[in-house]
Formats: structure tokens, sequence, C-alpha cells
């Protein structure tokens, strides 16, 4: 067995390929993704309060979240184009996120019924939400970080479930 048999985005000449899903069934998928964007406590209470200039921080973070899971996609080269049922993108302000301080969770949950999981399009509208909270919020600071972008929960597909709390 060759070192490429292990990877299904390749053939066995190491060239990329799409994974046939073509003979799989229809199943109920379901995807939850999280990430945090960091940052001062004085950026954070300016997006609480709608005080930026850009406007209000979480609807256009979680709007642009939803779109971008809509496009995944076209952004992940590997990604089959389906059909999504349900996108929801949350962001709240955290004063407390353990030990890195205070900043923005966000939590997408996406689902389908297909042949294909939904995992890279709720991890993707994580980011996209990150990157535009980071983009509303950085005439104010520069030195926000995006952490933490992972997958907490997946559900159907032959794989079965997944939580990774």
């Amino acid at each position: 067995m060759s070192d490429h048999s292990l990877l299904s985005h390749q053939d066995e000449h190491g060239r990329p390929r799409m994974v046939d899903i073509g003979h799989k069934t229809d199943t109920e998928r379901l995807a939850i993704a999280k990430g945090e964007v960091l940052m001062r406590p004085k950026t954070l209470e300016l997006i609480r309060s709608g005080n930026l200039k850009k406007g209000n921080v979480f609807a256009a973070a979680e709007l642009a979240g939803v779109m971008a899971a809509k496009r995944t996609a076209n952004l992940v080269p590997m990604c089959h184009p389906i059909l999504l049922t349900y996108i929801c993108v949350e962001l709240d302000a955290a004063d407390n996120l353990g030990d890195e301080g205070c900043g923005v969770d966000i939590t997408a949950t996406v689902r389908s019924t297909g042949k294909t999981g939904v995992e890279m399009e709720a991890m993707v509208a994580v980011t996209v939400a990150a990157l535009t909270v980071y983009d509303m919020a950085k005439s104010v600071e520069k030195s926000m970080r995006i952490v933490n972008v992972r997958l907490v929960e997946k559900r159907g597909g032959a794989s079965g479930d997944v939580i990774n709390q």
C-alpha cells in the first residue's frame, strides 16, 4: 500500500482529485464549529456598545459567516458543492475565554441532507466570521488574534458521529 492510498484526495500518482461520492446514499448531516477572536477589553467594549465606525460587528460577521458557508466549494479546492439546508452563525462577547482573556466567541451550525458532510462549511463560516470581526475592529486594535477554529461536533455519514468538545 502506497502512502497515497491513505489520502482520499490524491490518486495513486499523488495528483489531486475530488473524491467520487456518487455511490453514497443521502443522509442527514450536521456540523458545529467554533472559534474565538481574542482582543483587549477596551476593544470588546466598543464592539458590545456598537460604537465602531464600521457598524454592528455581530450582524456583519454573522452574515459574512453564512455567506461564506455557501461558498465553501469555491474556496476549498476539493470540497463538493452541496445544498445546505440550514446555516446559523452566532457571535457572543466573552469576558472570559479561559486563559486567553476576552473576545468574541463564534459558533457555526450547518445542516444538509446529502452524500457528504458539512464540516468544512461550518469551519469556513467560523473563519470568515472571525476575519470580519478583525476587519471591522482593526482600526482600534491590530493585535487581535483569531484562535482555536475547530470542529466540535459532526453527525451523519459513514464515519459516524464525532464529538470534540
